[in-house]
């Protein structure tokens, strides 16, 4: 995959592109109706791991993220004709799918903590937090159901739910590997991008290729989004890992090499373990059998990982995923407001501060 100059430097982070502002009111008034409805006490959990309410059900402002994923999938309709109001039942199923998975990693990674609140485990216990990840899986699936209802055809809603379905499942599987990864120091890039494709890059595949079903009953066009949707995990994963190391701790609410800390198998630690011989390797492989790494072990991970120049092979493998994305969607005809939108939303993910 070639480099795209514009995209080869790992330069400042870019601000947040104008389309998440667009669809934000939307994708935030949806998420809402549908779970404002139910007064089961189950559904407090959920309205409170949106952010919408606190630990006691009462009303607090919102701590709602970008909404990646309902954002691509909206725009993705848009950008091949179709209106977003058509897609908004699978944004929103998108974003209680994310949700779900975010549950559930907070219990099986025992954090306590998200976005600077207590996770669902934390406050009412590992048994509930199940319950309330899995009510907000069947949430999602009920959810994508009202596709038909708003005015799409049987037919591509069944490609739709089949998307979905494909997707989520593909996430678990990535999660699983994950899990079996951790401890083992013979995890090779192989592994590693086998399973942030499925891990990360499944939901962000789903979303643009949902929003490009939905939008044209063109095939073709919905592959190339499917295909630049399967190249931006890539990207998003990559450069997350990039800033699980080496990220601000002022933006990113966590101090310098703090993957290296917890021994996670991320794009700086595979790509270290491949390419570190001699005594570079020996100390790695000494520093990842300990059963916890302390400061002087954080620094001596993060010299080897200079030497073999970690951040900036990181930094060119997800610009080349970028250029990849772009490519996807070379001859797809769209307008030129449209494809800036598009490069603007792959620079963003490559360079984003968070």
């Amino acid at each position: 995959m070639a480099v795209p100059a514009s995209l080869a430097a790992d330069g400042a982070p870019t601000s947040l592109p104008d389309l998440f502002q667009r669809y934000r009111p939307g994708i935030a008034k949806a998420l809402r109706d549908e779970l404002s409805q139910n007064h089961v006490d189950l559904y407090d959990l959920l309205r409170y791991y949106m952010g919408w309410v606190d630990e006691n059900g009462r009303l607090r402002p919102a701590m709602e993220g970008k909404g990646l994923r309902p954002t691509l999938c909206l725009f993705a309709c848009e950008a091949v004709g179709g209106a977003a109001e058509l897609a908004m039942p699978a944004a929103v199923a998108l974003e209680f799918i994310h949700n779900f998975s975010l549950i559930h990693d907070d219990i099986q990674d025992l954090d306590e903590t998200r976005h600077g609140r207590k996770t669902l485990w934390a406050v009412w216990g590992i048994p509930k937090a199940l319950v309330a990840g899995n009510a907000l899986r069947i949430v999602a699936d009920q959810v994508l159901h009202q596709l038909v209802a708003a005015g799409l055809e049987h037919k591509r809603a069944l490609i739709a739910v089949g998307l979905l379905t494909e997707a989520y499942l593909e996430m678990i599987e990535g999660q699983y590997l994950d899990l079996s990864f951790e401890g083992r120091h013979d995890i090779g890039m192989d592994d590693y991008l086998e399973m942030i494709s499925r891990k990360t890059g499944a939901l962000i595949r789903c979303s643009l290729a949902l929003g490009a079903v939905i939008g044209t009953a063109n095939p073709a066009t919905a592959t190339a989004f499917r295909d630049c949707g399967a190249a931006l995990g890539y990207v998003f994963q990559i450069r997350d890992d990039i800033l699980g190391v080496w990220g601000d701790e002022e933006t990113t609410g966590k101090p310098v090499g703090a993957d290296i800390r917890r021994k996670k198998n991320s794009y700086p630690v595979v790509f270290a373990m491949e390419q570190s011989k001699g005594e570079d390797a020996r100390t790695l492989n000494r520093i990842y059998e300990s059963e916890q790494l302390d400061g002087p072990d954080v620094a001596s991970v993060l010299e080897i990982m200079d030497r073999v120049d970690v951040r900036g092979h990181a930094h060119e493998s997800a610009a080349a995923y970028a250029g990849a994305a772009l490519d996807s969607l070379g001859a797809v005809e769209m307008s030129g407001p449209i494809r800036q939108e598009i490069e603007d939303l792959t620079r963003f993910l490559l360079v984003r501060p968070l």
